[in-house]
């Protein structure tokens, strides 16, 4: 078994993992995640009465644990970005297969399910506002899987290829990688009334989604491309900015993991949504009574 120095799992003064600030005992199996702090309380409003065991912060990184109807959950907020759900990932592996105590893995490791509740904007036409969509692939721009051994292994090469050629994918990017959820978990969320795609992950807001202000973009007709492109009977849904690294990162940990995104924006239509918030209120209870 593989044991852990101070330098590479830092574990704070009470007992805590160094950026989430929680403790082994109040992580359940069964995981939301999502990116605003603020979204972890309206996920908990949802919990049994009496039922919350731990409310902690720091930084943009947000946790509760309680149980809805009686299972165990803990809900956390990643912020922004795939870089955020690096840390998330992996600090809440280690609290679930490391000993903090001697610094060890442990013999016998728990598998969690994770899965991120999300906004979105789509890529295709016919996906409307509003609609609750489940990404079976997800496509990362923000090269974080390329940091770990055996990336090649979990990824669906020949969608790789068959994108970056299509797309005309910049040279100096990171090469866009394309991993799968766990599909059992797809199944128990999406059930037959949510819709299933291909999500782009992307790896910044404006730019790497397409968007232009001020500065140009290095393949300007990307969003046209994004759409057209097609794989195996398979088309690119719609961009967020964080599924493809829990998504691989529970790959490689044994973990089982979805996105699931409510569609905010309609790219294609160039429309809107900004009073979302109650469609994200009730994809928050399919979720929470699905799990």
């Amino acid at each position: 078994m593989k044991t852990f120095p101070a330098s590479q799992l830092i574990i704070n003064a009470d007992g805590s993992v160094f950026h989430l600030h929680l403790k082994p005992e109040y992580l359940a199996d069964k995981v939301i995640l999502v990116g605003d702090q603020d979204r972890v309380n309206m996920v908990a409003s949802f919990f049994d009465e009496g039922s919350i065991e731990c409310d902690v912060q720091s930084r943009e990184f947000h946790t509760i644990t309680g149980k809805f109807q009686g299972k165990r959950i803990s809900c956390i907020s990643t912020g922004i970005g795939t870089d955020n759900c690096d840390i998330v990932m992996n600090e809440i592996d280690a609290l679930a297969n490391i000993d903090f105590n001697t610094r060890e893995e442990k013999a016998e490791k728990r598998c969690l399910d994770i899965i991120r509740i999300g906004t979105s904007g789509a890529m295709q036409a016919d996906i409307p506002l509003g609609t609750f969509l489940v990404s079976q692939k997800s496509i990362g721009f923000d090269g974080v899987l390329a940091f770990y051994k055996d990336r090649d292994k979990i990824a669906d090469l020949g969608f790789e290829k068959a994108f970056v050629d299509f797309i005309g994918y910049p040279k100096k990017a990171a090469v866009p990688y394309v991993v799968a959820a766990n599909p059992a978990l797809v199944d128990r969320i999406a059930k037959d009334d949510m819709m299933r795609g291909c999500t782009i992950a992307a790896n910044g807001f404006y730019g790497p989604q397409g968007r232009v202000l001020r500065v140009d973009l290095a393949v300007p007709d990307i969003n046209e491309k994004i759409t057209d492109f097609r794989y195996e009977g398979q088309r690119i849904t719609n961009y967020e900015m964080e599924g493809s690294c829990i998504a691989g990162l529970a790959l490689h940990m044994g973990h089982r993991a979805m996105t699931v995104c409510c569609i905010i924006a309609q790219r294609k239509a160039e429309a809107a949504n900004t009073d979302y918030k109650p469609r994200i209120k009730e994809l928050v209870r399919t979720v929470l009574e699905r799990i």
